[in-house]
């Protein structure tokens, strides 16, 4: 029995990213889980910044990456399906929320989050539970464990191979 190979339904979508190692962890996790990378400008580095290229290291040319000039021609040419917004202190529980295959999933900048104008357009939010030790996670540590829970709800073998 031959086994199809999997195709990732999820996009991560970095709405303004600011610091190009998160960007370069993001850019890894994608390539190892053939998942597409959306980058909304403005970017807080270059696409050229040696920080973010060590951060992917090699696996830049496996990325099926896009670059956006803003949210409006994102929107207009990715055409996500659904949009599912997070944040470190609104929205469902990471483990009660079911996601759905087409999701993209959307990350803001390391030093504000998403701006409030996304919470309302967009009603589909997660966040990832912590105690109070800290105000959030890493930005490329959260991308890594809301991706992996959304292939969890798939109902179909996850396999890369």
């Amino acid at each position: 029995m031959t086994q199809e190979k999997f195709t990732n339904p999820f996009s991560i979508v970095l709405f303004e990213p600011e610091i190009p190692p998160n960007t370069g962890n993001i850019a890894r996790l994608c390539a190892g889980t053939d998942t597409q990378l959306h980058l909304i400008e403005p970017l807080g580095f270059s696409i050229s910044d040696k920080h973010l290229k060590r951060a992917g290291l090699d696996y830049w040319p496996k990325v099926k990456l896009s670059v956006w000039k803003n949210w409006q021609e994102y929107k207009e040419n990715a055409k996500p399906q659904r949009l599912v917004t997070t944040s470190a202190k609104r929205g469902t529980h990471l483990f009660e929320f079911k996601f759905l295959p087409g999701d993209h999933l959307v990350l803001g900048p390391e030093t504000r989050g998403l701006p409030e104008w996304m919470f309302d357009e967009f009603k589909h939010a997660v966040n990832i539970p912590t105690t109070d030790n800290v105000r959030s996670l890493n930005l490329s540590t959260s991308a890594g464990i809301i991706l992996y829970q959304a292939l969890s709800c798939l109902e179909t073998e996850v396999s890369f191979k």
